[in-house]
Order: C-alpha cells, then sequence, then structure tokens
C-alpha cells in the first residue's frame, strides 16, 4: 500500500536546455508540505510537468521524473488553454471567490475539464492499486474522486480544496454544478481550510443532490463521505531559520540602510483581483490625505508577482495598478522618498525572507482567499517577535491569527484606521500579538497539516469499513436468514414510513404499493410468522391500508392496539385535555413556516416540515425543541424529534413499551425489527439481546445493524419469504 498525491503541478519545475530536460524542485507551499510524503519510498505524485513535452520524449519525461517518485500527465497545449486557464481559471475561480462577472460558462471549458480529469484518472490508473490511499488536491481536478472511485470501489480517496468554496447561492450559478458535486464525493474525506468552506459545501450538496447530512457527515448510497476543516500551515522552522543565515542578515542590513526614520509596510501578492490589491493602495492613498504627518515616514513595499496577464482582466488590473502607483508616487513623493516601492516581479526566497524580517507591517488583504500563506511566513520570520500583521477577514488565515489586525478590505477607512493603529503600537502590544501567533503558527505547521488529514482519511476509511460489517446485507443476510430456517415461532415488528415504504412530501401519497402488500401477505402465509405494523400513523390510516391483512397493527406509537380480526383498544388513563395549548403554540410556528403543517392524532400532535424550504424547517424545528421542551415535560408529555417531523405525544405512549407489551406470555424464537426514526430506537433497546435489530439509515442507532433505505428492506424481506418457499418445497 502506498499513498499517491495527484495535483494539477508536479512538484518540480522543468527546464528544456540544449535539448535537455532538467528538473529542479518547487519551492510552493505544497510541495514543501507533501514533500516529506512523496520523496519516500512508499509514494508518487502524478501530475502535469508544466510544459507540453513531444510525444517521443514522453517516456525519457517518465523514466527521469520515476526517480524523483513522480509520475506525469501529458497535456496538450489546447488542453491548459481549455482545462486549466478556462474551466478552471474562468469559470470556478470568479465563483469560488464571488466575482460571477467575471465568469465564462464556455461549453467547451466544460468538456474539456471532463476530458483531462479523465485523462489524469487514466494516467493515475497507471501506479494505482486497489489498496492505495489516494489524495487529490484542489479545484483543478474536482471531477477526479468520482472517476476514480467508479473505477476503484473500495478505494480510499481524500480530497483537499485550497481555495474558498462558495455559498450555494453562488455555487448553483455554475450549470455543471451537479456533475461537480458527484465528482467530489467520490472522496472519503473532503477537506477545506476553514469550517465556513465546510458549511458552505454541506448546505449546497444536500440542497442540489440527493444525499442527507448528519453533523458534517454525507450519507450516499452505501457510503459515508466525512467533510472537515484542516487549516493549512507553512515550514515554520524553514521561514524562522532562514531569517538567521548571513545571506538574509547581509539583505536586511542593504535593505534597511537610510530608511530608520521610515516605517515600511509590506505586501507580497500573485497578480489576481481576489487579492485587493488597488483597495489596498487607495487605502495608503486616503492615510496619506487624512494624516499628513505621515508623509515621508511611510513606505509601501509592494511585489505583485506576474500572474496570466495575456487575460484581459488581468491585465487590466496590471494597466490599473501601474497608473494607481505612478499617480500617488507623482503626488507625494519627495526628493528622497517615494510612498509606494512597486516590484512587478517574482523575487528568490532569501529576499523574501529579508523583507519579511524588516518590515515593521505586513498588509494582507484579499478580498477573498482560502487560508492565505504569506500572513503566516511573516509571523514565522519575526525572530525578535515584533512587528504588526494587518489581515483581512476574508482570508482563512483570519480564523487561526485572530491576534492581527483584522480588517474588512472593502472598507478602505478600516484598512486605514488599522495602520494608524499599527504605526502606533508600542513594542509591547506587539510582542504579545506577535508570540501568540507564532505559537499557532508553529505548532500547526505543514506537517501538523499533512498528518492531521492522513490520520482522519484512515479513521474516516476504517469507520465505513466498521459499518459495512453492520449493513445487514449479503453475510448478515445469510445470518438472518438461517436464523429464520431453524425456529418455529418468529415475530416481525415492522414500522412504516421510511422503513417499508418511501418519504412522500404529502403524508397520504406514501399508501402502500401492490408489491409491498405482495411481500406482507408472503411473510404471514406461514402460520409460524407473526407480522406487527408497528406506526407512527392514525389508527383509522392503518386499517384503511392493513385491516384486510393478517397482520396486528400497533398505531401512534403504541397509543393504539388491534390483533388481528379483533377491534382497536386504546392505552387506558391517555388524555388529549393538553392538545388545545400545544396546537395553538405550533400553530404560530406553521404561519412562519411555508410548507409545514400540523397533523392531530388521537394523543399526539405532529408538526410536519417536510415541504418546508431546505434550513428554514430545520430553523424552526430547532425553535419548537427550545421553546417547547419544558412546557412538554410540565404537561407529561415527549417531544420527539423525528425525520422531518416533531411529535408531541404522552410520556405513556413509547413503541419499545408497546412491542413488549405485545410479546407479554409469548415466547418467541425470533424475532426482526425494522425502523428508522428516533421513536424506533425504544424498540430496539427493549427488545432481548437476541433479537434482529435494523435501523434504516446508517446513522447512530442502538440497532445491531443498518439498512440503506427501505428498498433494501424489502429485499432483505423478500430473501426470507423465498427462504421459506426453499423450505416448504
Amino acid at each position: 500500500m502506498k499513498t499517491v498525491i495527484i495535483s494539477n503541478r508536479l512538484p518540480v519545475k522543468i527546464i528544456e536546455e540544449n535539448d535537455e530536460y532538467t528538473f529542479i524542485p518547487s519551492e510552493g507551499g505544497l510541495a514543501t508540505g507533501l514533500g516529506d510524503v512523496y520523496k519516500t519510498g512508499n509514494a508518487i505524485w502524478v501530475g502535469w510537468p508544466g510544459i507540453e513535452v513531444p510525444l517521443e520524449r514522453q517516456e525519457e519525461v517518465k523514466q527521469k521524473l520515476a526517480q524523483l517518485n513522480l509520475y506525469p500527465v501529458f497535456l496538450t497545449q489546447n488542453e491548459i488553454n481549455l482545462y486549466y486557464e478556462g474551466f478552471s481559471n474562468e469559470v470556478l475561480w470568479p465563483v469560488f471567490h464571488y466575482l460571477v462577472t467575471y465568469a465564462h460558462y464556455e461549453q467547451s471549458y466544460w468538456d474539456c475539464y471532463k476530458s483531462v480529469n479523465e485523462k489524469f484518472a487514466k494516467s493515475a490508473m497507471q501506479v494505482l492499486n486497489h489498496r492505495d490511499k489516494i489524495w487529490i488536491q484542489d479545484y483543478q481536478l474536482l471531477l477526479l474522486p468520482g472517476i476514480l472511485r467508479q473505477k476503484l470501489i473500495s478505494a480510499t480517496i481524500g480530497f483537499f480544496q485550497h481555495i474558498p468554496f462558495p455559498s450555494y447561492e453562488i455555487f448553483r450559478l455554475i450549470p455543471w454544478r451537479e456533475e461537480i458535486l458527484n465528482g467530489l464525493i467520490g472522496a472519503d474525506l473532503i477537506g477545506f481550510h476553514t469550517y465556513d468552506d465546510v458549511r458552505h459545501f454541506l448546505s449546497t450538496a444536500t440542497r442540489l443532490l440527493p444525499i442527507h447530512s448528519s453533523s458534517n457527515i454525507l450519507s450516499s448510497n452505501e457510503r459515508q463521505i466525512v467533510v472537515e476543516a484542516f487549516p493549512m500551515g507553512i515550514d515554520f522552522e524553514k521561514f524562522s531559520n532562514l531569517a538567521q543565515t548571513h545571506e538574509v542578515k547581509k539583505e536586511m542590513d542593504y535593505f534597511r540602510s537610510g530608511k530608520d526614520e521610515v516605517k515600511i509596510i509590506l505586501s507580497i501578492d500573485r497578480l489576481d483581483y481576489s487579492k485587493g490589491i488597488l483597495e489596498r493602495l487607495k487605502a495608503l492613498e486616503l492615510l496619506l490625505q487624512m494624516h499628513p504627518e505621515y508623509i515621508g515616514k511611510v513606505a509601501l513595499f509592494m511585489i505583485v508577482v506576474p500572474s496570466r496577464d495575456t487575460v484581459q482582466q488581468y491585465s487590466d488590473l496590471r494597466d490599473q495598478i501601474d497608473q494607481f502607483v505612478g499617480n500617488l508616487n507623482a503626488r507625494y513623493r519627495s526628493m528622497d522618498w517615494i510612498p509606494v516601492n512597486y516590484f512587478y516581479r517574482s523575487f528568490p526566497i532569501e529576499m523574501l525572507s529579508a523583507l519579511y524580517s524588516s518590515a515593521d507591517i505586513c498588509l494582507v488583504t484579499p478580498m477573498r482567499d482560502g487560508m492565505n500563506l504569506v500572513s503566516k511566513e511573516y509571523v514565522a520570520s519575526r525572530n525578535n517577535e515584533d512587528g504588526v500583521l494587518i489581515l483581512s477577514e476574508m482570508a482563512g488565515a483570519s480564523k487561526e491569527l485572530t491576534d492581527a489586525l483584522l480588517v474588512n478590505p472593502n472598507n478602505l477607512g478600516d484598512i486605514m484606521e488599522a495602520i494608524v493603529v499599527a504605526l502606533q503600537m508600542p513594542l509591547e502590544e506587539q510582542q504579545r500579538r506577535m508570540i501568540a501567533m507564532r505559537a499557532i503558527v508553529e505548532k500547526f505547521n505543514v506537517k501538523h497539516w499533512v498528518n492531521n488529514f492522513i490520520l482522519r482519511l484512515n479513521e474516516v476509511k476504517d469507520s465505513q469499513k466498521s459499518l459495512l460489517t453492520k449493513h445487514a446485507v449479503n453475510s448478515v443476510n445469510e445470518i438472518i436468514a438461517k436464523a429464520y430456517s431453524t425456529t418455529k415461532n418468529r415475530v416481525f415488528f415492522l414500522d412504516y414510513d421510511g422503513t417499508l415504504v418511501d418519504f412522500a412530501g404529502n403524508i397520504d401519497e406514501a399508501s402502500p404499493d401492490e408489491e409491498l402488500y405482495d411481500l406482507i401477505e408472503n411473510l404471514t402465509i406461514d402460520k409460524r410468522n407473526k407480522v406487527i405494523i408497528i406506526s407512527g400513523r392514525r389508527h383509522e390510516t392503518l386499517e384503511d391500508w392493513f385491516g384486510h391483512l393478517k397482520v396486528d397493527l400497533i398505531a401512534e406509537h403504541g397509543a393504539w392496539q388491534k390483533a388481528q380480526g379483533e377491534n382497536w383498544n386504546s392505552l387506558p388513563l391517555l388524555t388529549d385535555q393538553w392538545k388545545q395549548e400545544i396546537k395553538s403554540q405550533l400553530e404560530t410556528y406553521t404561519d412562519r413556516t411555508p410548507g409545514s403543517f400540523i397533523e392531530e392524532k388521537s394523543y399526539s400532535l405532529v408538526w410536519h416540515y417536510r415541504k418546508a424550504e431546505d434550513g428554514l424547517g430545520e430553523l424552526r424545528a430547532n425553535e419548537i425543541v427550545s421553546h417547547m421542551r419544558i412546557l412538554a415535560a410540565d404537561k407529561g408529555l415527549q417531544l420527539m424529534p423525528g425525520n422531518k417531523v416533531i411529535e408531541f405525544k404522552n410520556m405513556e405512549v413509547n413503541k419499545g413499551k408497546a412491542a413488549l407489551n405485545w410479546l407479554h406470555n409469548k415466547n418467541p424464537d425470533f424475532i426482526l425489527a425494522l425502523g428508522d426514526d428516533h421513536t424506533d430506537e425504544d424498540i430496539f433497546k427493549a427488545l432481548p439481546n437476541d433479537a434482529f435489530t435494523i435501523k434504516v439509515g446508517n446513522n447512530l442507532s442502538e440497532a445491531k445493524y443498518y439498512l440503506n433505505d427501505f428498498k433494501e428492506v424489502r429485499q432483505l424481506l423478500w430473501s426470507i419469504v423465498k427462504e421459506e418457499f426453499i423450505e416448504r418445497t
């Protein structure tokens, strides 16, 4: 078993000189963080090598990369134009950063994105086997988890997104939204930088796909997908140690020479409209206008690393920056000072370290950012524990670096005021804040991020395997069938909604179908079998649906009971005097929740919200539970949240008690109980240890086994009927 990392780019730069390929290690955060993983003999990294390699030289490149535990995906320039520059950066990037007006929903982009994700899968399959651990990186490969899941059903697949994930309202603008989500949920573990992104993803997935969520777990078919936040760190020691080297100290001395009276503000970004570069410049202009005392005493050193400046929006942004810097400097500069020292190029890491170590203030104000590692690199470089970090609250790093001066990047006055506070901040406060931030950056470093993700991926897979052992199909089905064939007095407790039939928006539409009638009739042919339909439904409804069958009926969770061929009986001493007050309060919630309604039973009230808007129904349900729990207890009622319902019923009414009451003076040697709801947990707890208890849905339960849905319930019961038929013949 090995670890296979898959990303858009390999962690090396390929350079072609004199018809010879050479490979230089990348210094990116991802390459650094995963370096220890892929450089070991038990790992491999799959990705695009960064240049178009002619067909006749591809085998040569493969062999050279294999020595570095790397495996290439060869892409043509047209594929890069459509898949990477097109769909990844002209659809996903602007939408995920909330700049939807920049998105171009071209069909050719999507077609190529799909085909390139397929190409990545094809290349990965050359080095994969079913026991390998797969870790896919970032938004260029959103379809890859699903593609690999189809090829390797039992594989361990993790996915991490390094950019933000947008809210449902933004994400659903993408025409191919369902396909993207179906690709993502092929993973076992999906990671984001922040819990905000986790919430957005869970909300989006459950609204657009036919899947359910419980806390941070999605259930799709027979798998549970865990979605969690893993804030990425940096190599703290690397930046801290680099700042102490002779070369960097020499650069620092040179940089600070003649600037003793000037406060240095540092800004480092890739050219991108999500980085808030123009807003930062406008905030500096506002500072010089509102606080002229800082003219000549503060200077912004702004590094913008070139990126995609052949694209119109990026070239326009570069021109706007050039023009703004030129105008600002022209207005305020003096013979020996300029307000903005602007560099449109990249610098070696030693020079960056010198800038990090020398700058009094680091200004990091993206409009939206997944994490932003510049802020952490600045903190790690501050070995003297001084300096001030001004950080956008829209960057993922703001969730960890709470001792920075947090600003709204859209509020120029907010940024300006933060600069003033930073310029005036006493050394003691600088150190207090910096010490706290350095401790966080040091502890939650990039190795911690890698280990955390891999450890959680292993846990998720182990949990999935343990669930498989509880899944009441195949081997478990055989155990039940074998016990059935050797017993003579059998009892079946069967819940109805969600167990024998699927849920319906209108509760009256979930009536039994012909197959269900046929199934129950086949179960009751054998006189050794006794079937009890035990449901929360009104007793009149159960009578109408099942009164003609050879079954016993328990309605309204046990308030009403009827043996086959006899009359209905209600539990003694039950009262419904409480209903009017509870109903009047529930009506206020119904009035505020379109799609919800109240169902009145003999001794209970049920508030349904299956037809209410997603999210709104859950919000109102939480309000009802919070506000009415004490009132219900005072009246001797049980308040029971269920599957899109909340029920108020008498304490004495309980499915577990009803089941035990039915079993009184009977001694069955085979008991099978099936249910999907919170109310069915009472049955599972009440029945003897040798009973087969099965929860429909794979969430936490007192039941011994689980089935995914009503279809699997019917399959199980039909298999028992088949066993009986074989026995009879």
